[in-house]
């Protein structure tokens, strides 16, 4: 059995490791005997989107982001067409930003996005960084309450200056217990829409979240058919540090 795993775009998008979550999606199939096909896709490379099982996007500065958004564009309508038809994707920081309308700069310009999620970013004033844990939304809980990593909370680092807000259509990630967010306001971080994800959350994300890591692969392989549960691993360590990493961020934040 084989996972078709394509990271867009990872000689402009990398910010803060993002490459770990391919090495931890790679590992965590490789453990259970799936193959990872991973492809590294950049600037003017054809993209079959019904050959891709997962496709990441990462972040980036705005120097990157707009490097890529005419050869992002050539994809669009492909692309919209797959994630409506249950591609799964896992959008970072700029990648995640990329999705939505647009990205309004601190001196009123609006710089256009793919528009094919109805969220959108504004520049705020200052930075929106540190540690930040998420309850998962309850759709995604409910979800991921099928494996046998049982966890309910999401944790990451967050490090952004735009704003992101989601339409009336959308959901987060999940609902901000200690950290900023999208905003800093709403209390939500990231969203949710179909097999997408979108979040600010860097650190890697997935290698501290082998919970999220495995609902990725869980539905790219429903999409293909196969519904059997994945196999069990021995993921004691992983959620004793994902457990710590709770507990000392909740520690600090109060």
């Amino acid at each position: 059995m084989r996972l078709n795993i394509c990271h867009l775009y990872p000689d402009l998008l990398d910010l803060y490791g993002d490459r770990g979550n391919i090495i931890a999606l790679g590992a965590r199939c490789k453990w259970r005997g799936i193959e990872p096909v991973i492809r590294k896709a950049s600037l003017g490379e054809k993209l079959d989107f019904n050959e891709i099982d997962i496709l990441f996007i990462g972040g980036g500065s705005d120097r990157e982001q707009g490097l890529l958004f005419d050869d992002l564009m050539r994809h669009k309508e492909e692309l919209s067409l797959a994630i409506n038809n249950g591609l799964v994707v896992l959008a970072i920081c700029g990648g995640y930003q990329l999705l939505g309308r647009y990205y309004q700069t601190a001196s009123g310009e609006k710089i256009p996005g793919l528009g094919i999620l109805d969220l959108w970013t504004e520049a705020g004033p200052t930075r929106l960084i540190g540690n930040i844990i998420l309850r998962l939304n309850h759709n995604l809980e409910q979800l991921q309450s099928h494996q046998e990593i049982n966890l309910n909370t999401i944790v990451g680092f967050e490090n952004h200056s735009g704003k992101t807000f989601l339409g009336a259509g959308l959901i987060p990630l999940g609902s901000v217990v200690a950290g900023y967010g999208n905003n800093g306001v709403d209390e939500g971080e990231g969203v949710h829409y179909k097999n997408v994800i979108g979040t600010y959350l860097h650190g890697p994300l997935l290698p501290k979240n082998p919970h999220l890591a495995d609902l990725l692969i869980q539905l790219a392989l429903k999409r293909r058919g196969i519904t059997s549960s994945l196999s069990k691993l021995d993921d004691g360590l992983e959620v004793l540090a994902h457990k710590y990493m709770v507990d000392r961020i909740s520690a600090t934040a109060r």
